[in-house]
């Protein structure tokens, strides 16, 4: 997929996932996304690793951290939380009551979805990629 929207999607089988600041919307046929191995398949994290927007995960996905903490704006057809997100999401900084890990949240069915990284999280993000810091600064 690498960021690339597929086109003629049937209206009853379209996923679109805006993620929030930068207003990045990607388009895709529910249950035809190629599992990239972060998170659960069709986890929010999953979504960001095939369209090339990052989301950080220190853990590589596996709800050992809360990095890849988001706030999704609507719940409908997301997966409820098990106990193991539950509980990490204790951990979590900032938690709204919308907040849910993107390596534990799977999108269930076709719609749209908007998801925003916290403030915190974005602060590690410049284009899409991790800061580099200049040395000598």
């Amino acid at each position: 997929m690498s960021g690339a929207n597929q086109k003629n999607i049937p209206a009853d089988k379209l996923v679109r996932v805006t993620f929030q600041p930068e207003g990045k919307t990607v388009e895709f046929e529910f249950g035809t996304m190629p599992y990239e191995h972060h998170g659960k398949p069709m986890s929010f994290l999953d979504v960001a690793e095939n369209f090339d927007i990052f989301l950080d995960h220190a853990c590589g996905g596996v709800c050992a951290c809360t990095t890849c903490h988001l706030w999704i704006k609507n719940q409908d057809g997301i997966s409820e939380a098990d106990d193991d997100e539950l509980d990490r999401m204790d951990m979590a900084a900032d938690q709204q009551l919308d907040s849910r890990l993107g390596c534990q949240a799977v999108i269930t069915r076709p719609g749209e979805y908007v998801v925003e990284i916290p403030k915190w999280n974005r602060n590690y993000v410049s284009e899409g990629k991790p800061l580099t810091l200049a040395e000598g600064k």
